[in-house]
């Protein structure tokens, strides 16, 4: 009895503790969303990694000109050979070799630049390379603001299409059961009923592939979050119209191309790289450094005078050819760049110009969707009455709800083309993380 016992509170504890352990559903907005890929986001990481490595080159690039310092400890044991030295006195007797001896050599040497124009130069140039990682980093997080949502309105969609084909299926069960009914009262024939089955049973597989694309939305939408896939998770918002104030274009135009970062990024390169053209022709340019060094030397702990040495050294080089294919380097990369900037600056133009028109169709479709999808519901009502007063056969009924069934994916696809464009047009207009919730109604 006590065995049966146990295994009865066994089974009743480990289903408990199963349960306590599945992990809480997550309700994501959309606001959530963008914040979590801007946090987990890979793309964000490596972006904001490759700005801490720029940053620490930069320090190294400012070594040269800062004082650089060092101190040595010499211990030495040795003898001399006087005559390889060439030390000889007339008439005087000298050995060849002297010692051992010994000495102990405490120095401490430092060194400071006065005038190097190429360093300084390589040094402004690392700031200006360090400036534009940094709006690199800012425009990888404005394209994962604009992919992050994208997921999540294709996520949205999903959401609304499976809501929308349990409807249909709900609605071809309550027309199955009218088209029994009208059958036993001998107002409608076999053939409406089997007919009906058929609609039912195409909506019944039109959820199934409805589900599957939700769950792979949500996937999809985890894997870009850095969330592991397979977490419970479930959509806040749901997809629906935000009104969007269409900018002036020509205005929006210039002010875009100032905004965005991937163009004041280039922009910042190239003066990196004119930085880097002056560093090369000052090569030629004299440097100017102060060097000293200062410390004790003596043979003995007890007799050790301070010694020390301070000098002015000018170098100037004479000759390196290395410079002319460096200065045929530099010409040739910021060719590369200015075609860059050229050709991003017809690209941030198209980009403003076609989420404007985007946006403007997409609003408009919304408008006709949803006056069809009204027109399309009114059809199926009729449809319905007439075949439940026994006027017509369930054909009218049918096509009403293949009509209604379009007419719900076409609205679907028009809500979430127009949320797409509005967020495409705050990536196209530049500062994306300051000024997307103002196009998609976030607060």
């Amino acid at each position: 009895m006590r065995l049966v016992a146990v295994v009865s509170i066994l089974f009743c504890v480990v289903p408990f503790a199963g349960a306590q352990s599945q992990p809480a559903l997550l309700r994501l907005t959309l606001g959530d969303a963008i914040a979590q890929a801007l946090k987990a986001n890979l793309g964000v990481r490596v972006a904001d990694a490759e700005r801490a490595e720029v940053a620490g080159a930069r320090e190294r690039a400012a070594s040269p000109l800062l004082p650089h310092a060092s101190g040595d400890h010499v211990t030495s044991f040795q003898n001399r050979n006087l005559q390889a030295l060439g030390i000889s006195m007339p008439g005087i007797p000298i050995p060849a070799v002297v010692g051992p001896f010994s000495n102990y050599d405490y120095r401490v040497f430092a060194s400071q630049t006065i005038l190097d124009r190429q360093a300084y130069h390589a040094w402004k140039s690392s700031q200006r390379q360090q400036d534009a990682t940094a709006l690199s980093y800012q425009d990888t997080r404005d394209q994962v603001i604009r992919q992050a949502g994208g997921l999540y309105f294709d996520a949205q969609a999903a959401q609304a299409q499976v809501e929308a084909d349990q409807a249909r299926v709900a609605t071809s069960e309550a027309l199955l059961k009218l088209a029994q009914d009208q059958h036993a009262a001998g107002l409608a024939t076999a053939v409406d009923v089997v007919r009906e089955q058929v609609q039912l049973q195409r909506d019944q597989q039109t959820l199934l592939v409805a589900r599957d694309n939700y769950e792979t939305s949500i996937l999809n939408l985890q894997r870009f979050l850095g969330m592991r896939p397979g977490e419970p998770l479930e959509l806040a918002e749901k997809l629906e119209f935000h009104p969007v104030e269409l900018p002036n274009t020509d205005e929006a135009i210039p002010a875009a191309i100032e905004s965005r970062s991937d163009y004041r990024s280039l922009m910042s390169q190239r003066e990196g790289l004119l930085e880097q053209e002056k560093a090369s022709r000052a090569r030629y340019l004299p440097k100017f450094s102060i060097d000293g060094n200062y410390g004790v030397l003596g043979r003995s702990y007890g007799t050790m005078p301070g010694i020390g040495l301070v000098e002015g050294v000018i170098s100037i080089d004479l000759f390196d050819r290395d410079r002319s294919g460096e200065k045929k380097e530099l010409a040739s990369q910021v060719r590369r760049v200015d075609s860059q900037i050229g050709d991003l600056e017809r690209g941030i133009e198209q980009d403003v110009r076609k989420a404007v028109l985007d946006l403007q169709s997409a609003a408009q479709q919304v408008t006709v969707t949803q006056s069809g999808l009204d027109l399309t519901q009114r059809e199926l009502s009729l449809a319905q009455d007439r075949f439940k007063n026994g006027l017509t056969d369930n054909i009218e009924v049918i096509t009403a709800q293949t009509s209604l069934q379009s007419a719900e994916d076409d609205h679907i696809s028009a809500l979430a083309r127009h949320s797409d464009a509005a967020l495409a047009l705050a990536r196209a207009l530049g500062a994306t993380e300051t000024n997307y919730r103002k196009y998609l109604g976030e607060k």
